[in-house]
C-alpha cells in the first residue's frame, strides 16, 4: 500500500526462511540483521523514519529484536498484528501456552494428528511415539520429527473442502495448529468443527510491552499520517 507512486521509500526485510517467497511491492532485502544491534545499525545507515513490525504473529524473535533496535536508533516503532482467531458455536478448542503444552496434550486426544505449527519447533512433538502426524509445512521441516509421520508440502489458501477430504482421507482425530489467524489457512478450523474433531490452538507470544499494536493496514496508515503527515 504504500511502495511505489511519489509516497515514501518503502524497504520490506523477509528473514529467508521460505524457498520461494511472494515478494511484496517496492524494496526488498532478504536475510538477517545480526541481532538487535545489526538492526539498530541498518536503521541509522538508511536513515529510516519508521519501523512497521509486520511479521508473524509467532515471529517472537524477530518482534523483540525490533522493539531492542528501534529504542536504540530511536525510531518509531508500530506492531501489526491481524486479529487471532475466535472460536464459535461447536468448536472445541484447547489452548496451550506453548508447542510442548500443545505435545503435552495429545495423547489424551486422539492418535492421528494433523499438524500444522510451522516448519521450526517440530521437536517438541519428536517425543511422542504413540501417535501417527501429518505434519504440512510449506518447506521440509527441521528435525528431529516424530518418529510416525507423513509429511506433506503445501502452501495456503486452502477450502473447506479440501480440508475435510484431507481429515477424512487421513483418518485424522486431532488438529493442532498456531493461532495465526486470517483467512488463508482458516478452513481447517471449519472442517475440523464440522467433523467434531478437537483442536489444540498454540496461544501466540505477548508483544513487548509499551509498543503500539493495531490489527490491520489502515490502522498503520493513520499511524504514519499522525507523525509525518
Amino acid at each position: 500500500m504504500l511502495a511505489g507512486g511519489s509516497g515514501p521509500r518503502v524497504t520490506s526485510s523477509l528473514a529467508g526462511r521460505v524457498a520461494r517467497p511472494r515478494l511484496p511491492a517496492g524494496e526488498v532485502r532478504v536475510g538477517g540483521f545480526g541481532g538487535p544491534e545489526g538492526l539498530a545499525r541498518w536503521l541509522r545507515e538508511q536513515r529510516v523514519d519508521a519501523l512497521i513490525d509486520a511479521t508473524h504473529p509467532f515471529a517472537d524473535t524477530i518482534t523483540r529484536h525490533a522493539a531492542r533496535a528501534a529504542a536504540d536508533a530511536h525510531v518509531p516503532l508500530l506492531v501489526v498484528r491481524r486479529p487471532g482467531w475466535v472460536a464459535g458455536p461447536g468448536d472445541d478448542w484447547r489452548p496451550a501456552a506453548s508447542l510442548d503444552a500443545a505435545a503435552r496434550l495429545l495423547p489424551s486426544l486422539g492418535g492421528r494428528v494433523l499438524l500444522t505449527t510451522g516448519r521450526t519447533g517440530l521437536a517438541a512433538f519428536a517425543g511422542l511415539t504413540g501417535p501417527w502426524f501429518l505434519i504440512r509445512t510449506v518447506d521440509p521441516p527441521d528435525p528431529p520429527l516424530p518418529p510416525r509421520h507423513r509429511l506433506l508440502l503445501a502452501r495456503g489458501p486452502f477450502t473447506l473442502d479440501g480440508e475435510r477430504e484431507l481429515l477424512r482421507e487421513h483418518r485424522v482425530d486431532v488438529l493442532v495448529t498456531k493461532d495465526s489467524g486470517g483467512d488463508a489457512t482458516a478452513a481447517k478450523l471449519t472442517a475440523a468443527r464440522l467433523a467434531g474433531l478437537p483442536v489444540v490452538l498454540v496461544r501466540r507470544p505477548e508483544p513487548p510491552a509499551g509498543v503500539p499494536l493495531v490489527t490491520g493496514e489502515d490502522e498503520a496508515l493513520e499511524w504514519l499520517r499522525e507523525r509525518f503527515g
